[in-house]
């Protein structure tokens, strides 16, 4: 479906791409990769001809559509979410403005009825609204203003538009940026049914592991496929360079063999040509490349904070609300020396509110935060680039500290952090978003809290920086709150986890694959419902009065305590039916719209109309598809209205 012939791509005097060749077939899942500057944006640009090759060619299959998700920066107007989340192109949206604005009679209307029939845009306001669900909108954000929302939202309303649009292509720029752990778990599943190609560039493992067929590298300015997963493209690849640097270093051998021979005897007129022969024999030869070194783990120890008390930072009673939206009621909260915790939970839970109150960086509206011994608080959150100075070179950002480090032990760990050689002399103005987040990552490493609170650290950094960044982390002595979309990140980093829902903080003892155990066991996307919960944690002064004997009052008492029990778990296992239900339909739903698809497919081929009925056939069965479809889309539409 894509195919990219011989590429050749230079950006500002640097060589990104030469004789690159890759072939994109329909169902292809690729994943994208190589440090940050290898030229993966720069790719996506030829693909979609915002930017032209110098050599070479990229061609697309005849019709087929491309949908691209950009990394940052996607446009909001005057439409709602909805509007925003169904507008799949210009043809249909206008359309359905026409059908809108226009007399039912009129031609007008007719026409535009015809354009909206012929692009199924009658089930596009469901599936829309079934994916911004999905993606964590709730049904009272489909009706704001896109522009409304903050970057993250509105990355996540294209996204839905790209979903509903679901074109031959999905190109995909880090389309995990802006999820959080519970909508990256469902946008993972829909991918895994997506019935198009997808080539995204992404530096989350897991997200790979789960996801793709093939590993594309960028690398020596080729693009190099693998087949497999992240996981099996690293085995692969180190294999591969094994075999590679055992190849050149026998070329070597035998290079410098021939060498050696014409540099004894080119002198000599009896053994002049001979020598000649062996000079041309090396010409001749297709080199060897040297593999490219794989980066290697840094052996720094990173400086330590001083100790802190057992008890880092408290909240007691703590409310805190925004406007009418309350988040917190009555917050208790302790965290403890050389913790590290990751928040986990919906987004809007409240994370990044409980790590602003326990920073500091959001006042206390009632309660109480109070820090323990000796305890000196660093907070990193994507915001906190803004504090670099732009006058200063990437070096004097960091010798130019409160505490800093030696030129050496500088330079070594913005090494680390792939500041290399003459990339420690730019200017902080010149960096980009990445680049930037490392040099304030490897400023607060060096002179680092004894109590670290981190929002989404690891958001532009690849994969090397990453693997820098849990080096340190592994090392650091002192107490770490964070949030992270990135399950390799918390595997490696967390040694607990802490649940928050609703203003309620739920703890769990032990790392990210605990915590998914426990709440798998009550289903990992609902956990125990309030009913349940309530039940099950019922005082124990309560449990005995129950089993004790009982004069006319007390049995009363007993009884209502039962009946409402009977009532909780009658709602609890009403409530796990109706999620059965509903979960039904959607997996009802997407066989339908992909037999639709097909169907469809069917129908344009001009061998369909050939045999005898068979195409009538075919409309019989689409027709059939689309009303069954139309039903069982308005059944979820109910059923997802009783869930809330």
């Amino acid at each position: 479906m894509l195919t990219i012939s011989q590429l050749s791509k230079s950006f500002g005097g640097r060589v990104l791409f030469e004789n690159a060749s890759l072939q994109v077939n329909r169902g292809d899942r690729v994943g994208l990769v190589g440090p940050n500057g290898a030229g993966k944006s720069t790719l996506f640009s030829l693909i979609l001809g915002e930017a032209s090759a110098d050599e070479g060619r990229v061609s697309l299959e005849r019709a087929a559509t491309i949908g691209y998700l950009p990394q940052e920066s996607a446009p909001a107007g005057e439409e709602t979410v909805l509007e925003l989340a169904c507008a799949i192109n210009p043809e249909l949206a206008r359309a359905q403005r026409i059908i809108q604005t226009t007399p039912e009679d009129s031609p007008e209307h007719h026409a535009a009825l015809h354009v909206f029939d012929e692009h199924n845009g009658w089930q596009l306001e469901p599936k829309a609204k079934r994916i911004l669900a999905g993606l964590a909108f709730r049904t009272s954000d489909f009706e704001r203003p896109a522009k409304a929302l903050s970057g993250g939202w509105v990355m996540r309303a294209h996204l839905a538009r790209l979903l509903v649009m679901e074109p031959d292509l999905l190109l995909l720029d880090e389309p995990t940026n802006h999820l959080d752990l519970e909508s990256l778990v469902w946008f993972q599943e829909y991918l895994g049914n997506y019935p198009g190609a997808i080539l995204m560039i992404s530096h989350d493992r897991e997200f790979l592991n789960a996801l793709v067929g093939s590993i594309v590298e960028i690398a020596q300015k080729r693009l190099n496929r693998y087949r497999g997963n992240w996981d099996k493209y690293v085995a692969e690849k180190a294999a591969r360079e094994e075999q590679q640097l055992s190849a050149y270093k026998n070329q070597q051998k035998e290079i410098a063999a021939l060498q050696e021979f014409a540099d004894r005897f080119r002198a000599k007129a009896s053994k002049a040509s001979q020598a000649q022969s062996k000079l041309k024999q090396i010409d001749r030869m297709e080199k060897i490349e040297a593999p490219t070194a794989a980066l290697k783990t840094v052996h720094f120890r990173f400086p330590q904070p001083p100790r802190s008390g057992v008890r880092a930072v408290t909240l007691k009673n703590v409310d805190h609300a925004y406007g009418d939206l309350v988040v917190y009621r009555g917050l208790n909260f302790q965290a403890e020396r050389g913790q590290r915790t990751v928040l986990v939970g919906p987004n809007g839970a409240g994370k990044s509110t409980l790590i602003k109150l326990l920073s500091g960086n959001l006042p206390i509206q009632t309660g109480e935060r109070e820090l323990g011994h000796n305890v000196k608080v660093g907070y990193f959150s994507q915001y906190r680039v803004e504090m670099l100075n732009a006058r200063h070179t990437v070096l004097e950002s960091v010798t130019e500290m409160e505490n800093p480090p030696g030129e050496q032990v500088a330079r070594t760990v913005l090494g680390s952090f792939l500041f290399r050689g003459d990339d420690v002399f730019k200017p902080v103005a010149v960096l980009s978003g990445g680049e930037k987040t490392r040099l304030a990552l490897v400023k607060l490493l060096l002179d680092p809290p004894n109590l670290l609170l981190m929002d989404e650290p690891t958001t532009h950094l690849d994969v090397g920086s990453i693997d820098a960044l849990i080096g340190a982390l592994k090392q650091y002595e002192g107490t770490l709150i964070f949030i992270s979309h990135d399950v390799h990140f918390i595997k490696a980093i967390a040694t607990s986890v802490l649940h928050i829902g609703a203003g309620t903080l739920t703890p769990y003892p032990g790392g990210y694959d605990y915590y998914l155990d426990k709440s798998r066991a009550t289903n990992a996307r609902s956990a125990l419902t309030a009913g349940e919960k309530l039940h099950n944690e019922q005082p124990a002064e309560a449990r005995k009065a129950d089993s004790a004997p009982a004069g006319p009052g007390m049995r009363e008492q007993r009884e209502q305590r039962r009946a409402e029990a009977e009532a909780r778990k009658a709602q609890a296992a009403a409530r796990r039916d109706l999620e059965r239900r509903v979960q039904a339909l959607e997996m009802r739903i997407l066989s339908l719209e992909g037999r639709q698809k097909s169907l469809t497919e069917e129908l344009e081929k001009p061998e369909s109309y050939a045999a005898g009925g068979n195409a009538m056939q075919l409309n019989r069965d689409l027709s059939a598809v689309t009303d069954e479809l139309a039903q069982v889309t308005a059944d979820w539409e109910k059923l997802a209205a009783q869930m809330g």
